[in-house]
């Protein structure tokens, strides 16, 4: 471990989840205050709150608004959180091809082992790596992927770093809606 940087966040993962968030790395900001999403400008907690995929989890927290601090309560509520590398960087460019490659086959054995209904990555930069790795042949798109990994199917969403200047919040919401709608289309399987 870098002595300037904090150790990672550790997985919010446990069996029965019905989705897990998964991002690219943590930032240094989140990986310091011990919570997934923790920069009050990044869009993931607002925009996850607005989304009808939290309704039943807000209402049962009894929060009208969720934020980093329910990232641990959410487990009991289907949601989990893990990322591609754990190493936490102030940007995701800091991290090397070398890491994605490790990333990714530890990636595969959390899905195996906790077996989620959706494994929902948060951007393209970790899935396109990821894609790549498991030598998919299609192109990663937004949305439901063609692919299961140990039941679980695969779907992606816009970054939710205000850095990504191509997806507004109001975009990002409707992401976490057309998870929803995915989500409950699985459990009709």
């Amino acid at each position: 471990m870098d002595d300037e940087n904090p150790p990672g966040l550790p997985d919010l993962l446990r069996e029965g989840l019905k989705v897990v968030f998964v991002g690219i790395n943590p930032s240094i900001f989140s990986a310091s205050q011990g919570h997934y999403f923790a920069r009050k400008t990044n869009r993931f907690w607002p925009a996850f709150s607005r989304s009808v995929l939290s309704l039943a989890a807000r209402e049962a927290i009894g929060a009208s608004s969720l934020g980093p601090t329910h990232d641990r309560a959410l487990l009991d509520h289907g949601f989990g959180f893990t990322d591609m590398v754990a190493r936490p960087t102030a940007r995701a460019s800091e991290l090397n091809p070398a890491e994605f490659a490790a990333g990714a086959p530890l990636l595969i054995e959390k899905l195996e082992r906790y077996r989620p209904g959706v494994a929902c990555f948060h951007g393209m930069t970790a899935y396109r790596i990821f894609h790549r790795m498991l030598g998919v042949d299609s192109e990663a798109v937004l949305g439901a992927q063609p692919l299961r990994i140990a039941g679980a199917r695969l779907f992606v969403v816009p970054n939710p770093s205000p850095a990504n200047a191509h997806s507004s919040p109001a975009d990002q919401t409707l992401w976490y809606d057309r998870l929803w709608a995915f989500v409950m289309e699985e459990a009709e399987r």
